[in-house]
């Protein structure tokens, strides 16, 4: 029955994966989704949901398995209730994960914006485990599954998995998980403390591991005992935020109150609170900023706009080749934070930093700013940047190159589909960064030039 759940099994063939990792087949005219196939994949599954445009079904049996399939590292992987919701793709061989994302984003440029890279870029992919640096745990006492429970939800659900062990998050978080959860049900508080942010930085040779705790109401002078403790045991350092992100403060008095984004080449290195945004993956965004500088190229006399510039992540190696760059985000606090590392790093006299609502840019704004502008490098959450897209169609005086960093082939597709039809830009260049392994998240690069034949 339509939106129901049904208990047939059916056997179908599976022809491709969707952008959450899903199996495709066809069936009865409909798309069938099977979490967990393979194309190319024969399997068995059982019919769970049926609705108007398509019907999704749990993997029972791969009776024809693809060459790309492989044992998951994690023992909390897998399809069955309960299952960890962290990754999505551990049964899929590391190459081939590259392959499904790249061709991810081909077909969402293809099918929503009729658009066809002139050059496929070669992925960007770093190390296949222990590469979180950020993460979000969360926390639940749960007496029938015996107690306290610390880690990412299970597949599909809002509730917290068993986990023991992550071989995503860094090794010595991953591996302290058990005594995460030993440590917080001895807490008074173990009810009213939801979340755990992990936030790591290397600082040297060392490398810092901040625990953020969600906390509802103020530990006891015996739980704070408790996390000190532990802080000096396990070597991490805990963080209390009984508000909003800029209230986190660290537990233990004195403690610097940042982290550091150190990258190597260019040289630039970036404070940051535990609840600030930056990439997931330090390995890979470091290798992003040198790809987003050789294709947005900026010369010593350019001037170049980088929009939802945050931290400054892209800003401030920019500001190494360019004459001015002007970092542009709606989020007062990470602005201060990136004025002052531009000051820190020598390149305050480079970088201009303005606050702006850029789901509301327009072609006015772009006056406003009273200069002529070479090349801009677009970084938008997974919303996208249409308005600033559009505000990049007039022919008037333009960037000759745009860069475009995409946490979402969808809404890539969408703004470049405006660019390109209706503004006459082309698109050069396209390909995956691997931000986020074991996930069927795709992140991506473009490159579009203005007028100009794609080669």
């Amino acid at each position: 029955m339509a939106g129901g759940v049904s208990e047939e099994v059916i056997e179908v063939e599976i022809e491709s994966l969707d952008l959450e990792g899903r199996g495709v087949a066809r069936r009865d005219g409909k798309v069938l989704f099977v979490a967990g196939a393979l194309p190319g994949e024969r399997v068995r599954a059982v019919l769970q949901r049926r609705k108007t445009s398509y019907d999704s079904a749990r993997l029972l049996q791969v009776l024809r398995a693809s060459s790309q399939r492989v044992p998951p590292r994690c023992p909390h992987f897998g399809l069955h209730t309960g299952a960890c919701g962290g990754c999505s793709m551990q049964h899929v061989e590391a190459r081939a994960q590259l392959a499904i994302k790249q061709r991810a984003l081909e077909d969402a440029l293809w099918h929503l914006a009729r658009l066809r890279p002139a050059r496929l870029l070669r992925a960007i992919a770093g190390p296949a485990w222990h590469y979180r640096q950020r993460a979000r745990l969360s926390v639940r006492d749960v007496p029938k599954k015996g107690g306290v429970l610390v880690g990412f939800h299970e597949r599909a659900s809002s509730y917290v998995a068993d986990m023991r062990v992550c071989h995503v998050l860094p090794r010595a978080i991953g591996d302290l998980l058990p005594a995460l959860r030993t440590l917080i049900a001895g807490l008074s508080i173990r009810a009213r403390l939801p979340q755990i942010e992990l936030a790591a930085s290397q600082e040297g040779a060392a490398m810092r591991y901040a625990l953020v705790l969600r906390v509802l109401q103020p530990p006891t002078p015996e739980d704070v005992q408790r996390l000190l403790a532990f802080e000096h045991h396990h070597g991490v350092e805990f963080w209390l935020q009984p508000g909003g992100p800029q209230t986190a403060t660290p537990l233990a008095p004195g403690r610097r109150r940042t982290l550091a984004l150190t990258l190597r080449e260019p040289a630039v290195t970036l404070a940051f609170a535990p609840t600030d945004f930056t990439q997931v993956n330090h390995a890979v965004n470091e290798v992003l900023v040198r790809r987003a500088l050789q294709l947005l190229a900026p010369q010593a006399q350019e001037t170049v706009i980088d929009f939802f510039c945050g931290l400054g992540n892209f800003t401030l190696p920019v500001a190494q080749h360019a004459a001015v760059v002007i970092g542009i985000e709606g989020n007062a606090a990470l602005v201060e934070r990136a004025r002052q590392a531009a000051a820190a790093n020598g390149l305050a006299q480079r970088v201009r930093f303005l606050v702006r609502d850029l789901f509301q840019w327009t072609v006015a704004d772009w006056d406003e700013l009273s200069v002529d502008v070479d090349a801009v490098l677009l970084d938008p959450p997974r919303e996208g940047a249409l308005a600033v897209a559009r505000s990049l169609v007039p022919p008037r005086k333009r960037p000759q190159r745009i860069v475009y960093i995409s946490c979402n082939p969808a809404t890539l597709a969408r703004d470049c589909a405006v660019l390109c039809h209706e503004g006459g830009w082309v698109l050069q260049a396209a390909g995956i960064v691997d931000m986020f392994p074991h996930t069927a998240h795709v992140e991506s690069v473009a490159l579009l030039t203005r007028g100009q034949t794609a080669a």
